[in-house]
């Protein structure tokens, strides 16, 4: 299937490894032009040299990535991504959302600092992400927006109690903010990871039924394509039937 991304121009948050890297990824794959962002420079040049690698590939010219050091935790930071990506690309037409998950917290446990954190990281971040990339889309006339959340969203699990704060209320943000944009052709979608066997996950010795990353990178390279332009306002869920609420 053409998704038709080529020639696209996308900004992918939290992209140096694991969730965010693989939807870079699947949209380099697909023949889009891909700015990333991630706290260490480090991680960053080696993503970025890895996606570059793979556009070459392709037989693709140099220049199809973009790497941008920024923690988009911070209020500042969404605003400097997105211009930096029209600065490396002279456009923008998919935005997909990722920062890391807040750490573990019983309800009655966490504090107003951990519950503001988790909020700026998973909910606000977005918000803003949004809000700076929307001129450029309305400009071209096509936008496609996915957040990735986690398969909390739909079902709380015990013990991340930031988590499940923080991904309900983007979910509620985004539910109605793509009611707004459907007029004007730019769709905005969650992607509701489960466990995926992720270099994080690993390290965190995760057991029990995995996705493969990749996998989970197609599904959002899909939810930012042609073809998926009726699809808007969904929160999909990619957990291997983990999540047993309707």
């Amino acid at each position: 299937m053409d998704l038709g991304l080529a020639g696209r121009a996308a900004l992918v948050t939290a992209a140096s490894r694991g969730l965010g890297f693989a939807a870079a990824k699947a949209l380099v794959e697909e023949g889009a032009r891909v700015a990333i962002c991630a706290r260490r420079p480090e991680g960053v040049e080696a993503a970025r040299a890895a996606l570059e690698a793979l556009a070459a590939s392709r037989g693709r010219p140099p220049g199809q990535v973009l790497g941008l050091v920024a923690d988009v935790s911070r209020p500042e930071a969404p605003a400097r991504l997105v211009a930096d990506a029209l600065a490396g690309f002279g456009r923008l037409d998919v935005l997909v959302a990722n920062a890391g998950g807040p750490p573990p917290g019983r309800a009655l446990e966490v504090d107003d600092a951990a519950l503001e954190a988790a909020l700026q990281a998973n909910l606000l971040a977005t918000v803003r992400l949004v809000r700076q990339a929307l001129p450029a889309m309305r400009a071209g006339g096509w936008g496609r927006i996915c957040a990735i959340a986690s398969y909390s969203l739909k079902q709380a699990l015990p013990g991340l109690a930031l988590s499940n704060c923080a991904r309900a209320g983007l979910w509620a943000w985004a539910k109605t903010a793509a009611a707004d944009l459907a007029p004007e052709g730019i769709t905005l979608n969650l992607a509701c990871p489960g466990p995926h066997a992720t270099q994080r996950m690993v390290e965190l010795g995760g057991q029990g039924p995995m996705g493969d990353p990749d996998d989970f990178g197609k599904v959002v390279a899909f939810l930012c394509s042609q073809p998926a332009g009726f699809l808007s306002g969904a929160a999909v869920v990619v957990d291997g039937a983990a999540t047993l609420a309707l």
